[in-house]
């Protein structure tokens, strides 16, 4: 799930996570304003062991036999773009899955998330070869085919649903334009399963599934927008769910959940605030009783741009 974000309205306190989630401008240009909401590094902490049992494992096989025809790999190893790194979770789900050296450029708007994924980056791959990082401080949203140049691969996680269609378009663009694969992971799709169910559960998703496709923001459309527009730039695209699902283990993560979902929901619709508030203590309680159990969905896509450079 992508954090929701900042309130525009007053709300009620009980809609106010312990942890502060996050902003949605991720990709906007905030190095000019240091007062905007940063993704808290305890929020992608809680949620990362989460986020690894989810990816989509069947993804990695086809990734591997790309990036082992690709020229630039027998020379100089692989070179990983991650954008959006955050504290560097998927670095760290993905160097050790991978053989041969590698070089990461950490990717993010926050230079105080990207310290924490610099310190906790892995340092050897699946086969032992050494891996190495650097940080980049940038906008996703400028991304170009020369800054990608000689890049072996694109990741990101949960970042296609707070992407604009032009935004989308134009990582497509640069993917296809450096003839890198993209390894998009953990993007929201709209659809949440709680159990046991609650009469008010479709009404909550349907207004946070509006409160994320604020402005221009695609939010749950984002997976098929990126599949057209990658597939529309020559690139093989493969999509495979990549679903949470919270049971009594991971109760703090899904109490945290809870608040910032349905805090989304009634930032979008106030009119909700009673119930929700209602809702919302009832669900902590069953959370905190070890009763409830969430599935959150998601979906990983791998885009397989056309090789440049005589790759096979």
């Amino acid at each position: 799930m992508t954090p929701p974000g900042r309130a525009t309205t007053k709300v009620p306190a009980y809609e106010v996570g312990t942890i502060r989630l996050g902003d949605r401008r991720r990709g906007a240009d905030t190095e000019a304003d240091d007062d905007v909401t940063r993704y808290a590094p305890e929020w992608l902490q809680l949620r990362e062991p989460a986020d690894a049992a989810a990816r989509a494992v069947e993804l990695l096989d086809p990734l591997r036999i790309r990036l082992a025809n690709m020229p630039q790999r027998r020379s100089n190893g692989l070179v990983i773009h991650d954008l959006g790194c955050g504290t560097g979770s998927m670095g760290r789900w993905l160097a050790p899955r991978l053989d041969g050296p590698q070089h990461w450029v950490l990717n993010d708007h926050d230079p105080y998330l990207l310290h924490f994924a610099a310190v906790g980056s892995p340092r050897t791959a699946a086969d032992g070869s050494r891996v190495t990082v650097e940080t980049q401080r940038g906008d996703v949203s400028r991304l170009t085919a020369d800054a990608l140049a000689g890049a072996s691969l694109v990741t990101a996680s949960a970042l296609l649903d707070v992407l604009t269609a032009e935004q989308i378009e134009a990582l497509a663009e640069a993917c296809a334009g450096a003839g890198c694969p993209a390894l998009l992971t953990l993007s929201v799709v709209g659809r949440v399963e709680l159990t046991p169910a609650h009469p008010l559960d479709d009404e909550i998703t349907e207004a946070f599934n509006a409160h994320q496709r604020r402005g221009d923001l695609l939010g749950p459309n984002a997976v098929t927008t990126a599949c057209d527009a990658f597939a529309r730039h020559g690139a093989t695209v493969r999509v495979n769910p990549s679903a949470w699902r919270l049971g009594p283990d991971e109760s703090a993560l899904m109490a945290e959940w809870l608040r910032g979902w349905v805090g989304a929901a009634v930032e979008e619709r106030p009119e909700l605030a009673e119930r929700a508030g209602a809702y919302l203590r009832e669900r902590l309680a069953a959370c905190a009783a070890g009763e409830l159990r969430v599935v959150v969905h998601h979906s990983d896509l791998l885009a397989l741009a056309r090789p440049t450079g005589g790759a096979a």
